[in-house]
């Protein structure tokens, strides 16, 4: 099943079980409908050609999109080495120059401070760093972030945060020129005792094309598919799988043993073992949430996390996404308080009993 048959099936089963939006779909049909059967041939014929017109129109939108991932493609090269020096930091190869670690506070303008509280200021921050250890670079940079983030931490177990202590960059890679349209998501490990790669890899297959079949569903690239990688987990390390112990019953003998075996285990590390699509294989509705879910955090990945990463580590990117679905919120709250509002109008319209005019009595 592709991702234009997936969202039609989600979209239908949302319909299915909202009444409201089912009656509403059927006027939308119906009206339609109504439409082009109130439309004399010779309109009806000028449509089609307006519809023609638009199917065009659909496919010069995709060209744009192809464009806007080779500017993203450019650009990410331009990025690359700022993010190169972001990684030098969080490892610690690097250590910033004072320059460059200056930066003025929104709730510490050191301007307005008297001098004898800068002195003060001085003398502690001498006595602090006396004392401090010396932790090497930003430690757990990357898992700050996974536990911050509710997409991310959703997945995260606690067998996962020892590995992901580990985890030193993730970098977001384009298709080149010519080539399918993908992006490869790259997390970067330091040697440790889990597992021997150093790279794990996450590849996003896209697709920027209008359905032939229903070319008025294209809104730009979507996420159609998706390939892992093998990890070479060490001996007992593998925290994809757990060992349980089971006892069996020998039928004949009656005696008993203790057999251990294998079984999946939740974590993160699953996001590297997708379930495949297939489109000669339908699939059930578990596994196309979880296929949905993990195109979703794919792109978040690429969109927002690792762009933004110091701002989900601070907190501040997690405050700036609440205050938009807050607003969000508050705007459905307000048309919701304005449909009640004019329910209950009508409803003090009705209990006065105001006259009919004459015209909409019944006979």
């Amino acid at each position: 099943m592709d991702a234009d048959n997936e969202a039609k099936g989600k979209a239908s089963d949302q319909v299915m079980q909202n009444p409201q939006a089912l009656a509403a779909l059927q006027d939308k049909i119906d009206s339609s409908a109504s439409i082009m059967d109130s439309l004399p041939k010779s309109v009806k014929r000028r449509v089609n050609a307006l519809k023609n017109l638009q199917v065009n129109s659909t496919h010069i939108e995709a060209k744009f999109y192809k464009e806007v991932h080779e500017l993203e493609r450019k650009y990410s090269a331009l990025y690359q080495p700022l993010f190169d020096k972001r990684r030098n930091i969080v490892s610690g190869e690097v250590e910033p120059t004072d320059e460059e670690c200056e930066w003025q506070s929104d709730h510490e303008d050191e301007a307005a401070l008297a001098e004898d509280l800068k002195k003060k200021a001085a003398i502690e921050e001498k006595t602090e760093d006396a004392n401090e250890d010396k932790p090497k670079g930003i430690p757990e940079f990357w898992l700050t972030i996974f536990r911050s983030v509710d997409m991310l931490s959703d997945m995260l177990q606690e067998h996962d945060e020892p590995i992901l202590k580990h985890l030193q960059d993730i970098k977001v890679i384009f298709s080149g020129p010519d080539q399918p349209m993908t992006f490869t998501l790259e997390f970067h490990f330091e040697p440790n005792e889990y597992f021997t790669n150093t790279v794990l890899t996450k590849v996003y297959k896209m697709k920027s094309e209008p359905d032939a079949e229903d070319p008025f569903s294209f809104e730009g690239p979507e996420i159609i598919d998706c390939d892992g990688c093998e990890i070479d987990w060490n001996k007992g390390k593998d925290v994809t799988v757990k060992t349980i112990k089971k006892k069996q019953k020998h039928k004949g003998r009656g005696t008993a043993r203790v057999i251990t075996k294998q079984v999946p285990n939740d974590s993160f590390f699953n996001f590297f073992n997708p379930i495949k699509v297939s489109p000669d294989k339908e699939l059930d509705e578990d596994s196309e949430y979880t296929i949905a879910t993990d195109f979703e955090i794919g792109h978040f990945f690429r969109e927002r996390i690792v762009p933004r990463a110091v701002l989900y580590f601070t907190g501040e990117a997690l405050e700036d996404d609440e205050s938009f679905e807050e607003e969000e919120l508050d705007e459905g709250e307000e048309e919701g308080q304005d449909e009640e509002d004019e329910d209950d109008e009508e409803e003090g319209d009705s209990k006065t009993g105001d006259p009919q005019p004459a015209e909409c009595k019944q006979q």
